[in-house]
């Protein structure tokens, strides 16, 4: 009986040693976490050292969005499109970010400024679209961007042009008057 205590009792200590490591990692984790939300509240990111994680600079920008710092969230978000991971979720937010000035701008004293930014939006979204056919967010989007600036038709883009050798109505005409004293 004491041969068969000795593997067990190493194995229960065995067992505590991993759940102490497992939870002192997971403190740690945990308390890492915490301080980069502090960091990007206190917008101190950039005064940290080193180069934050994309995932924290992902954060930054929507906490800048929310403050109403479109262009500096804007900025951010662009620096992160090429990240595998977030770069689809930045592209998504930054097309957010432009139709919200959009609509700002739609409603203000100069509703045409506005035009550039649902384009610049519209275009995004279909970026989003490209890599992610099934973001059935960016759709719904992209229809309320449509509804609110619809694509030019192809016959809309040009204006229409008198054939060359066409003769013209009013100039052809003789001796025709048209009742007038």
């Amino acid at each position: 009986m004491a041969l068969g205590l000795a593997p067990r009792l190493r194995l229960a200590f065995l067992l505590l040693a991993l759940l102490i490591i497992a939870t002192a990692w997971v403190a740690f984790d945990l308390s890492q976490r915490e301080r980069w939300n502090a960091v990007i509240q206190s917008g101190a990111v950039d005064q940290m050292a080193g180069a934050p994680p994309a995932e924290v600079r992902f954060a930054e920008a929507a906490v800048l969005a929310a403050k109403q710092d479109d262009q500096a969230a804007l900025s951010l978000y662009r620096e992160l499109q090429a990240d595998s991971g977030l770069g689809q979720a930045a592209r998504y937010n930054s097309a957010n970010l432009l139709m919200s000035q959009a609509m700002q701008l739609q409603n203000s004293a100069t509703p045409g400024q506005a035009i550039p930014l649902v384009e610049l939006a519209k275009e995004t979204y279909r970026e989003v679209l490209r890599n992610d056919p099934g973001n059935w967010d960016a759709k719904y989007n992209l229809e309320r961007a449509q509804r609110l600036l619809p694509d030019p038709e192809d016959g809309e883009l040009a204006p229409m042009e008198t054939p060359r050798g066409a003769e013209r109505a009013a100039t052809t005409m003789r001796g025709y008057s048209p009742g007038l004293p």
